[in-house]
């Protein structure tokens, strides 16, 4: 898309927006559709699963503006019942976090948490043990997929940005813990039984959804730009992180040779739908299957303001981690190796345009071939014999379960804390 293309686009849009009557795009925040010529060559290898017409019509397009000015509404009230009232404590909500209500739980928190538990109809428990199951036995890609497709191809939408780079926790040294508190999460979620209300999954995901909560607290009351930016935590953007974890990971690690049969890919978008949900997003971005998904976040790449210098620093401690990590032997070579691995595979996954827009080296897709080789091997062929399968699960476990030990030793980090 060029850039005359790009002004077309928003005119257009502009002028059948206003000729039904919908809010003009001048009265949202000037991050919406910035400019979709950059962000539509970021988004390009996306639309090409994005089913025919991709493209927002102008009530989509209201929607999505409108969700960057929407909040999660009830963790907005638990966080001023903290905050300015004074009824509930942190440490009280810890605790019905991890042991219930009791008669002491205050009404505020007895009142967010009935909610949290009362799990929507649509919710089918089988359907998430299966999904679960299936995303343990992709194994060892998880991590590469998560780090260089999901979190790096998120840093080109730039709106959400400067909350992250002011908790000082995705640049530098801190890179690597966060990376791995992002690990410790997505294990929680497809552990068995995670997602179960005392599970590790669901417990991790609300502690996430409050502290998501809080921050944006915090920023609203501190100088936040919402003219420019929206919410500093929106629904638009809670939708587009959904979606990389989701609809991005399924297309992902397909692009690596995973197999999954349609009852699967299904399964594993009902377990990130309902994660959705418990993390506060609303109802009507929490897509059912990829189609929708695809998408949706197409269109959420295509209004998302492209990278800035935020972008670039996040994207650089990212692709630099290996340049870091310590080696018992033939460290120098093995720093090396990895790092052109990570750059071999962002460039697969994103596309160079992608990398590209993140400043981040371009590579030839020489790991994604040889990763894929093996990969039709064990899901296209061993996978199909149902011994097989058993041996890719059990496989596929156990690397998910020592990935994060590899990485930083023995240490196993909590999720973030809660912000003071």
């Amino acid at each position: 898309m060029s850039a005359t293309e790009g002004r077309k686009a928003v005119d257009n849009a502009r002028c059948q927006l206003q000729s039904e009557g919908v809010t003009t795009l001048t009265e949202r925040p000037t991050r919406f559709l910035r400019d979709p010529a950059r962000s539509g060559r970021v988004a390009a290898p996306l639309r090409l699963f994005a089913g025919r017409h991709p493209d927002p019509t102008p009530a989509e397009a209201d929607r999505l503006a409108r969700a960057l000015l929407e909040r999660d509404e009830p963790s907005d009230r638990l966080v001023r019942a903290i905050r300015e009232d004074g009824t509930v404590t942190l440490a009280q909500f810890r605790h019905v976090l991890e042991h219930g209500v009791d008669d002491d739980t205050p009404a505020p928190l007895r009142e967010y948490f009935a909610l949290l538990e009362d799990t929507p109809t649509w919710v089918d428990r089988d359907a998430i043990a299966l999904g679960a199951r299936t995303l343990r036995r992709v194994g060892r890609d998880v991590g590469d997929v998560l780090a260089y497709g999901s979190l790096l191809g998120g840093y080109n939408n730039s709106g959400p940005l400067p909350v992250l780079v002011s908790s000082g926790k995705l640049t530098g040294d801190r890179t690597l813990r966060r990376i791995t508190e992002t690990g410790v999460w997505w294990q929680g979620c497809v552990a068995d039984g995670g997602l179960d209300r005392f599970g590790a999954g669901f417990t991790l995901t609300v502690h996430v959804r409050l502290m998501h909560a809080l921050i944006a607290y915090h920023h609203e009351r501190n100088g936040w730009d919402t003219t420019a930016r929206g919410l500093p935590v929106n629904q638009f953007d809670q939708a587009g992180t959904l979606g990389l974890f989701s609809t991005s990971f399924l297309l992902h690690t397909r692009v690596l040779g995973v197999r999954y049969t349609a009852r699967e890919a299904d399964a594993v978008m009902h377990l990130w739908r309902y994660v959705g949900w418990l993390m506060g997003v609303d109802d009507q971005w929490l897509v059912t299957d990829e189609r929708a998904g695809r998408r949706l976040l197409y269109q959420i790449g295509l209004a998302s303001p492209p990278a800035d210098d935020d972008s670039y620093a996040l994207a650089k401690s990212l692709v630099d981690v290996p340049l870091r990590a310590q080696y018992p032997r033939f460290a120098a070579l093995r720093r090396r190796y990895e790092y052109e691995r990570g750059l071999s595979l962002a460039t697969t996954l994103l596309g160079p345009a992608g990398v590209r827009a993140l400043r981040v080296p371009v590579r030839p897709p020489w790991y994604p071939v040889l990763r894929t080789a093996v990969n039709v091997a064990k899901h296209h062929v061993v996978g199909r014999v149902p011994a097989g399968r058993r041996a890719l699960q059990r496989l596929g476990e156990h690397q998910i379960a020592t990935s994060h030990e590899r990485l930083i030793g023995h240490e196993k980090p909590s999720i973030a804390s809660m912000p003071a």
